[in-house]
Order: structure tokens, then C-alpha cells, then sequence
């Protein structure tokens, strides 16, 4: 369904507009930050300049004297030799006797955590005006524009993408009658048709062939519908939150602000990317699709899972991790071991385990935890689509239901089955077997 939305029309149309205005805002933002670039550090290099061509040109001199009474300001005498011969007050405190760089071009350098812009000018007893002018600044409003467009940027281009989708769809809305139509239809009630339009087009066209297609459906057509439905759920889901908290900041703008309704947004979005990638996956695993093969070290692929895992604070036992290696898509793998890995993070009460042992021909890859383990009568639905037991129906908890679906339909495409039962501490042992490599 994914793979046929973006080979739509709709899709096409969408994809198309939205790479269109990201080309041209990616132009115009990092054109926009590298002239403000570029303005900031001249005018900073300008005032550097024109400060040390003052201090220059007092009229007692440049001696140490002078430099004892600059306040708030970093400012050396070096001699032809490289020492220091006089500095502010604020340069012996910062620097000691460490001399600042020499240099005609301006250069920056941090001084006690802060940028500082050094500019140097040459008097006429072989000694040298060093001055550091702090450009922290100019770094913060540089800092600042470049958040902004970094969030402004993803919110125009998501703008331009749901605005594109609406209105286009509102174009096909023909096709959507005759999509609904076809959801109602169960394999009870095949005698129902598709009405055909008079408009003897594209959309005439399709539903005609729709008639078609109803005409050769046979009682699989039921374990389709059940599939689509989950799906529509799943997905519909966020795109309700998303509305319901539009409309909050639309009604009551006091109770939320731009930063929650993004975050909500940008979480939410996540998530349909998640479901929309994990169902194109699935079709093509379905469809014989399974990429490239070339050898791949499962180790390597588990001790990064094991790092990973890690990193996030958890304790994870990694000593059961031996050498083997195994002919098939490497990406596929990593998302096999990556689902369970998780799977066993969102269950685990408080440790994690994942091994690979080879024997024979074949390698063992296993990934348990401590949680509360799969009930036996449970242990092969669970690697149906959209299934979530009774303790993981949160969205946070039990994701979209498709994660072990994956894992046994990447382990099916190189040979391999998959299994789950009771690990030594009482929760879930999953158990991936894999034929060596020849």
C-alpha cells in the first residue's frame, strides 16, 4: 500500500513539490547564512581593526604604561624576540605570559572558553600591537539563525507536503469513493461491484478494473481486508493526534505553544514513517525482494547491537558473541537483530543478552531479556502483522506490531527460521537460526 501511494499521482505530485521547495529553501537558507556569515565576521574584523589602529595612534605611545590603564580589554606589547613586553590588565589575567599570536591576516583562537578575533599591528620600533576582541557575539547570532532555519526549514517542507497531499487528493477524490468501496466489500458479499463512472476516463478505467479484479478474489480476500483495517488503524492514529493538537493551538493558542505543537508533529511523524517504511519492507520481503547478498560477519552486526544497547544504559551481556559469518543482504540483517534488540529493550525488566554461536552449518543468533516472556500459546502469533500482546497494546510499549514480522520474514528470505521460548532468567528467548556461509 505504501509502494503503490508513492507510485500514485498523489504521491508523485507531493514528492515532486515538496523536492522542488526544498531545493529552493536549502539555496536560500545556506545562501542567507553564509552572506550573514560572512557580514558578521567583517564587521567584527572591521572594529578590530579600527580599535587597534586607535590604541596605535594615542599619543603616549604604546608603551606599558598606556596598556595598564585599558580596561576590559586583551591587549599585548611583543617584542621582535616573541616575549611580551607590556599587557592589560585583563591579558595578564587570561594569558599570563603567554604571548598572543602574530599574524597580519586576523585569526581566532578561544580565550578562557570564549572566541576571540586576533588582530596585530607592527610599530616602528621593531614591536608588535597585539589585540583579541571577543566575537561570542556574533557566534550566538550565527548560532541562533542556524537553529531557526533548521527548524523553519522541515516545517515549510512538511507545510508544502500536507498542503500538496490535500489538495491533489481532493483532485482524486473519485478514487477514494472507489477505494472505499472495495474496503466494504468482504468475501460474503463478492457479488458487489464497483460503480463504474460516466466519464469514460482514466477513472472510468480503473474501476473497470477493479470489477475485474473482484471477479478472481477467493476466500483470501478476507485475511486482506483484516490486514488493511489494522493497517488504516495504525496509521490514522497519529495522524489524529496530530490533528486534535492542531486544533487546540488553533482554538485555545494560550494552552500550548509552536514548541509543543512541533514536537508533537515531528514525534508523530516518526511514527507514520515508521509504519509506512516497516509495511514497505514487509511487501517486498512478500513480493521475493531481499536486496543484494554478499558475506556478512553476524558478530560485527550483534556487538554493534550490543554497544548500541549500551550506550543507552542498559545492561546488556554480550559475552556469548562468537565469530560467524553468513551469505545475505546486510542491511536486512541489521534490521532483524536491530527489531529484536529493541524488542527485548522495551520488555526487559533489567538485563538483556545476545549471543551468536555457530554449530554445524548453521549459526545460532539469540537475544533474551528478564521480562515477563511470551506465554506458549502466544509464541507463534506474535509474528503475525499488527499483533501486540495484552501487556504491550500501549504505542510506546508494543510499537506498531510489525517489528517481529519483519524479523521472521528477513529470516525466511536467507534461509533461516525463527523462535521464541523462555530465557534462563524467566522472560523471552528469541532464537534466530542461520545456515553458515560457504
Amino acid at each position: 500500500m505504501a509502494e503503490r501511494g508513492w507510485r500514485s499521482v498523489r504521491g508523485r505530485t507531493t514528492l515532486g513539490a515538496t523536492l522542488v521547495v526544498a531545493a529552493a529553501l536549502l539555496v536560500g537558507a545556506f545562501s542567507f547564512y553564509g552572506v550573514l556569515s560572512a557580514s558578521v565576521h567583517g564587521s567584527a574584523e572591521r572594529a578590530a581593526e579600527q580599535r587597534i589602529s586607535e590604541l596605535t595612534e594615542r599619543g603616549d605611545g604604546p608603551g606599558g604604561r598606556s596598556l595598564d590603564s585599558l580596561d576590559d580589554e586583551i591587549v599585548q606589547l611583543i617584542g621582535d624576540d616573541g616575549s611580551v613586553r607590556a599587557a592589560s590588565e585583563d591579558a595578564r589575567e587570561a594569558l599570563g605570559a603567554t604571548s598572543l599570536p602574530v599574524s597580519d591576516d586576523p585569526q581566532t583562537m578561544t580565550i578562557d572558553g570564549e572566541p576571540m578575533l586576533i588582530v596585530s599591528d607592527d610599530l616602528d620600533d621593531d614591536q608588535t600591537l597585539v589585540l583579541a576582541v571577543s566575537i561570542e557575539d556574533g557566534a550566538e547570532t550565527l548560532a541562533t539563525v542556524a537553529t531557526l532555519l533548521a527548524v523553519a526549514v522541515p516545517l515549510l517542507l512538511l507545510l508544502v507536503a500536507v498542503t500538496t497531499w490535500l489538495v491533489v487528493g481532493r483532485a482524486l477524490r473519485p478514487v477514494t469513493r472507489i477505494r472505499q468501496e472495495v474496503d466494504g466489500i468482504t468475501a460474503e458479499r463478492l457479488h458487489q461491484r464497483i460503480a463504474v463512472p460516466e466519464s469514460a476516463d482514466e477513472i472510468a478505467a480503473l474501476a473497470t478494473t477493479m470489477n475485474g479484479m473482484l471477479d478472481r478474489l477467493d476466500a483470501s480476500a478476507a485475511a486482506q481486508r483484516r490486514f488493511i483495517s489494522d493497517a488504516s488503524h495504525e496509521l490514522r492514529s497519529p495522524l489524529a493526534t496530530i490533528r486534535q493538537h492542531a486544533e487546540l493551538a488553533q482554538t485555545h493558542p494560550a494552552t500550548t505553544s509552536i514548541g509543543e505543537l512541533s514536537e508533537v508533529v515531528s514525534e508523530e511523524g516518526l511514527r507514520l514513517q515508521g509504519i509506512v517504511e516497516s509495511l514497505l519492507l514487509l511487501a517486498r520481503l512478500d513480493e521475493g525482494v531481499h536486496g543484494h547478498t554478499e558475506p556478512v560477519d553476524l558478530d560485527d552486526i550483534a556487538l554493534g547491537e550490543v554497544r548500541r544497547l549500551r550506550a543507552s544504559g542498559l545492561d546488556v551481556d554480550g559475552s556469548g558473541i562468537r565469530a560467524a559469518r553468513v551469505d545475505g543482504d546486510p542491511r536486512l540483517l541489521g534490521q532483524l537483530l536491530r527489531n529484536l534488540a529493541d524488542n527485548a529493550a522495551r520488555h526487559r525488566r533489567g538485563r538483556i543478552a545476545i549471543g551468536v554461536e555457530p554449530s554445524g552449518a548453521h549459526v545460532f543468533v539469540t537475544i533474551e531479556d528478564d521480562g515477563a516472556g511470551v506465554p506458549p500459546e502466544e509464541r507463534e502469533r506474535i509474528f503475525e502483522r499488527f499483533v501486540r500482546l495484552d501487556e504491550a497494546r500501549s504505542r510506546d510499549a508494543g510499537g506498531s506490531g510489525l517489528g517481529l514480522a519483519i524479523v521472521r520474514g528477513i529470516a525466511s528470505a536467507a534461509g533461516g527460521t525463527v523462535t521464541v521460548d523462555d530465557s534462563r532468567w524467566g522472560g523471552a528467548r528469541f532464537v534466530v537460526t542461520l545456515p553458515l556461509a560457504r
